[in-house]
């Protein structure tokens, strides 16, 4: 027997990278993307949640930043060659109170879980 198509695992983790594109742009300032990243970094690392490489992180963090682009959330000005980026500030208090209640909400999950697996 197959497995319907509607059961299908959608809880997704916090996101780290986004949670410090989402702090980062929050401010008035817009970004090239090599300054953006070198802040982004030095953020997760401080976190110690910079894992995979510093060019995998490259590439995830511009995957994430091109997603928010396309989403409205960060607009891209493009002049010649230079791309900056800037936060578009309503969406992105939505976006950052969305992902405070997925933190809380995790965090409460792996409470529970640390709590069964010590009884």
């Amino acid at each position: 027997m197959s497995k319907p198509s509607g059961a299908t695992f959608a809880r997704r983790a916090p996101d780290n990278i986004t949670e410090e594109l989402v702090a980062v742009l929050s401010s008035k300032a817009s970004f090239e993307f090599k300054a953006l990243f070198d802040i982004i970094f030095l953020n997760l690392k401080e976190r110690n949640a910079a894992s995979g490489g510093e060019e995998m992180l490259r590439l995830r963090t511009y995957e994430k930043l091109q997603s928010l682009v396309s989403q409205g959330t960060v607009t891209r000005t493009v002049n010649g060659i230079t791309k900056k980026y800037k936060g578009v500030a309503a969406r992105l208090v939505t976006l950052n109170a969305e992902m405070k209640v997925l933190r809380a909400e995790w965090g409460q999950k792996l409470l529970a879980k640390a709590a069964a697996a010590r009884s």
